[in-house]
């Protein structure tokens, strides 16, 4: 059983692709400090941050499904702000689509999650 929600592969790959994010991200134009940059910064810290809340509260299915949608959908909103970062030639192809393969991978577990939440659940035996 896992002990934390550090341990999920879904936590650790969202916390490397913040990470990643914030290590590109350093290099985006200082006009950009209040838009683009904010933006995948905060929707990516909000992948990780989701999944720690669905995790501590993953006795209560309905919760645990509802956050770790939450985390889906800033999963999906990081994409969007990484399309922008390519569009304006703030990271490159290979960068863009090395982000872009690693969210796509969060997004598969994220599902997972919410497709299957008994496999998630604290004391699922006695719900």
């Amino acid at each position: 059983m896992k002990q934390s929600f550090k341990d999920l592969t879904v936590y650790k790959k969202a916390f490397d692709m913040a990470m990643k994010i914030f290590h590109c991200s350093k290099n985006f134009p200082k006009e950009e400090i209040y838009s683009l940059t904010d933006q995948v910064r905060r929707s990516s810290r909000s992948v990780c941050t989701s999944i720690a809340e669905a995790y501590r509260k993953r006795k209560y299915e309905s919760y645990f499904i509802s956050k770790s949608s939450d985390a889906d959908m800033e999963n999906s909103e990081t994409q969007v702000w990484l399309q922008f970062a390519l569009e304006c030639n703030y990271i490159n192809k290979d960068v863009y689509e090395e982000l872009m393969a690693l969210s796509e991978e969060i997004g598969k577990l994220l599902n997972h999650m919410i497709e299957n939440p008994k496999s998630y659940l604290r004391n699922a035996d006695k719900l």
